[in-house]
């Protein structure tokens, strides 16, 4: 929106420049270009996705994150989250401003919209674009029984293209995650389906090599190829088997490295399909989960500082190993 003569908000200018580039020739839609790596579009910096440091102030949560050495937060913004959509107008630039004064960017948020036209999707989506946020995560959607698998998808596509459209509008990327499980998303291709005929500048996958190994086995490798062109943001985690008392086998989230997801195969692909953007480092094992002991929060904080910083100094360790930016 038009400020004064020649002045433009961020989200006008973004709006511009969406509506010059819809103009422009689809890549994506001449043959979807699976196999065909992409162009480097953003550095790959390490974000924390904060869930399991709600208890701390913005102010508190943005330094223990700076203190494990991460580059950035990646704030719940949903339901049960750290800033409660109907707050979003109030809160969002709160946590911002938090994490900016510790040095942090917010390139990231995680979000449970499904649908362009629920209660509070522009509220966020026009909230994030105007503090420079690029990427949310979608929230996530079940299988219909009754419907069946492919009818599931082809209801959703509509969906999903409407979503594209607001994001083209607010100038950010929305990011379903890829989750173990049977819920859409589990296998990927199914995302694929989705997303074929969309813009991957506005819509695509927030690509979990954890879940993707644990659904998968080793044709993990094959959807992340398919779907690489809609990867724009990734999350990052591992993992083991283990059997559970009733003897059923869960896989378990484990600190980076210590687990069975393939890295260096994860990687190989990352490089050779450009996989860039920000990446979200999940934490999803004691002491952020499953940790019983009661500790004084100063103390909490320093042990959750320690853990973390592992997994970060792991995962820039396998950015140079495997010589990416």
């Amino acid at each position: 929106m038009e400020k004064g003569k020649n002045h433009y908000t961020r989200r006008g200018f973004v709006n511009l420049m969406a509506s010059a580039a819809a103009a422009a020739p689809a890549a994506y839609v001449t043959g979807y270009l699976p196999e065909t790596p992409q162009e480097p579009e953003g550095k790959r910096y390490i974000h924390i996705f904060t869930k399991p440091l709600q208890w701390l102030s913005y102010d508190m949560m943005a330094g223990t994150v700076a203190a494990a050495g991460a580059h950035g937060i990646d704030l719940p913004v949903r339901p049960g989250g750290h800033v409660l959509p109907e707050n979003v107008k109030r809160d969002l630039p709160l946590a911002v401003k938090a994490a900016r004064s510790h040095g942090l960017r917010v390139d990231m948020i995680v979000t449970s919209i499904t649908a362009a036209g629920e209660k509070y999707t522009e509220d966020i989506l026009g909230t994030a674009s105007d503090l420079g946020i690029k990427y949310y995560r979608l929230g996530y959607i079940n299988y219909d029984e009754k419907t069946g698998i492919w009818n599931t998808l082809q209801k959703y596509k509509p969906v999903f293209g409407e979503l594209e459209k607001l994001n083209r509008k607010y100038g950010i990327h929305g990011a379903y995650q890829n989750h173990y499980g049977t819920r859409i998303g589990g296998p990927v291709w199914d995302l694929f389906e989705l997303l074929k005929d969309l813009d991957p500048r506005y819509i695509g996958c927030q690509y979990d090599v954890r879940h993707a190994v644990a659904e998968g086995g080793s044709s993990w490798v094959n959807g992340l190829k398919l779907i690489a062109p809609w990867v724009k943001c990734t999350d990052i985690k591992d993992f083991k088997w283990t059997q559970a008392g009733n003897g059923r086998w869960n896989p378990e989230s484990v600190p980076l490295g210590n687990g069975m997801v393939n890295f260096e195969e994860y990687f190989r692909i990352v490089k050779s399909y450009n996989i860039t953007g920000p990446v979200s480092i999940h934490l999803e094992y004691p002491p952020f989960e499953r940790f019983n002991e009661k500790l004084p929060d100063e103390e909490k904080r320093k042990l959750f500082i320690t853990a973390m910083k592992k997994d970060v100094d792991t995962l820039k360790g396998f950015f140079e190993k495997y010589q990416l930016d």
